[in-house]
């Protein structure tokens, strides 16, 4: 009981210390609070972004994979484009007809080829729209789903129908009050008629995920050939089996093109787990980089409250050794002290807390860089500059525990 009233009577002495001190105290904390909202904002960025690229990035799901002529996942290298422009032959229709019908650990596997294309309305034209030929289930394997109408079906791809299924872009633009549904567009100068339009998929760092029109695949090569550009898209048949789908998927495509034991793969499978080893690995690097940084903000504001401290004890050597004839502890002295220090740097952290929520909230609002404030982060941030605090208050508190009583009241003021 007797330590708990001490610990509040020192910290209401610390606290009548810091707003006698108010320009001192903030010139002090500036460290810790360059540390504090540094750390949290760097943390902030990491799991904003970890959200977003489970949720966002990528369109495969947790359950699919895809398979291309080639990838690169991590550093670019030149040298290694090329090699792989020689060595990796383009994927092709006849493969796909080939995994399809051997493929077993496969819920759904689909074909898509793209391009940029001109796509107009009556007056209206957007020049750069992705146009994506796709089998009519990488709508249902990308998590595609319609607003308006539907996606075409299995028959009007067979007989290659100029059909067309609208991202929500094209839809805000050409029909923003009218039903979509029967109107007819054109691509390149052809026309289309649209069946429906998809639920909006957002942006990705900005860049839209709406600015499409998906027609049938069969049609796409009718138009544009089926020799560039394939690729496809596949989904397991469970979570538990997504691995095992790959490996079938692999080995598959490995005996089709007949290459032997120890030989490269001359195509790519890709997965999310892919992006997001990826991203683990550049949230590693800027986690190791932010960490270094805030070290040594936290060392130099943990300093400069060493010293701050350091000159507070000599202020009030009088005051100490007073409290201590009239029997003060030495236990009484070393918490008052190391509690001021600590709360010190604890306010440091508070402040350094409210100018990263208010840099996220300003970079939420006015950039397409996606954050988000973690409780941990806030919790971290406060908690690490008050151990600074402590810890780099011990050696003053000591200092000022160990004075003597009568000599400290002999030192003039």
């Amino acid at each position: 009981m007797h330590s708990r009233a001490s610990f509040f009577e020192a910290a209401r002495a610390a606290t009548g210390s810091l707003r006698a001190n108010k320009l001192r105290s903030f010139l002090t904390l500036l460290g810790i609070i360059l540390a504090t909202s540094t750390l949290i904002a760097v943390m902030s960025l990491i799991h904003g972004m970890d959200v977003y690229v489970a949720q966002s990035v990528s369109d495969m799901g947790a359950d699919g994979f895809r398979i291309v002529r080639m990838a690169f996942i991590g550093d670019w290298d030149p040298k290694k484009f090329l090699e792989f422009q020689k060595k990796n032959p383009e994927l092709s229709s006849i493969e796909y007809d080939f995994l399809r019908s051997r493929a077993s650990l496969v819920r759904a596997i689909g074909m898509q080829a793209s391009r940029q294309a001109r796509v107009s309305f009556e007056s209206r034209s957007v020049p750069a729209v992705e146009l994506l030929g796709a089998s009519p289930n990488v709508a249902d394997i990308s998590n595609i789903q319609p607003l308006f109408g539907r996606v075409y079906t299995a028959t009007e791809n067979h007989h290659r129908m100029t059909i067309a299924f609208l991202g929500n872009d094209l839809r805000e633009i050409f029909f923003p009050n009218t039903d979509p549904v029967g109107k007819t567009i054109e691509i390149e100068g052809r026309p289309f008629l649209v069946a429906g339009t998809a639920k909006p998929l957002g942006s990705v760092f900005g860049v839209s995920r709406d600015n499409f029109v998906m027609i049938p695949i069969e049609t796409y090569f009718k138009m544009y050939g089926s020799r560039k550009g394939i690729s496809y898209a596949a989904v397991s048949s469970s979570h538990e089996t997504l691995f095992q789908a790959q490996d079938e998927a692999r080995a598959l495509l490995r005996s089709w093109r007949k290459l032997r034991p120890g030989q490269e793969d001359n195509f790519a499978v890709i997965s999310s787990d892919s992006f997001i080893q990826l991203w683990d690995r550049l949230t590693g690097a800027i986690a190791a980089t932010a960490i270094a940084v805030v070290s040594v903000f936290m060392v130099v504001g943990g300093i400069v409250i060493m010293n701050i401290m350091m000159a507070v004890v000599s202020e009030r050597t009088q005051e100490i050794g007073l409290r201590k004839s009239v029997g003060a502890r030495r236990s009484d002295i070393l918490r008052q002290f190391l509690v001021e220090s600590s709360l010190l740097a604890g306010c440091g952290g508070l402040i350094g807390v409210m100018i990263a929520w208010a840099l996220v909230i300003a970079v939420r609002n006015f950039t397409p860089v996606p954050m988000a404030m973690p409780a941990a982060a806030v919790l971290s941030g406060v908690g690490l500059s008050t151990v600074t605090g402590l810890f780099f208050g011990i050696y003053p508190a000591s200092r000022a525990a160990r004075l003597d009583p009568i000599e400290a009241l002999r030192v003039e003021r």
